[in-house]
């Protein structure tokens, strides 16, 4: 199983990317706790990217890629998969 994000910032994608690795960093919710290190990769990720067919890829997440800081938010998740290595 693998977890692809979609969050626009570069903070929202590093706190969905602990809760499903490390649990949840606020200690409030369900996975309080619960590290299930998962892979979480975000979806504008060239690795990712590659795997879909490019036009239902721009068709569905092309605007994103073209308004959100794209390095920041794939910096932020692999930040948190280095640290789970």
């Amino acid at each position: 199983m693998v977890v692809i994000l979609g969050s626009p910032t570069a903070e929202s994608a590093e706190i969905y990317a602990r809760t499903v690795t490390e649990g949840d960093p606020s200690w409030v919710g369900p996975l309080a706790g619960i590290a299930l290190k998962l892979p979480v990769y975000h979806i504008l990720e060239p690795e990712i990217k590659s795997q879909f067919d490019q036009e239902i890829y721009n068709e569905q997440v092309g605007i994103m890629e073209s308004v959100l800081d794209t390095d920041d938010l794939i910096e932020a998740v692999n930040k948190v998969r280095r640290e789970q290595q």
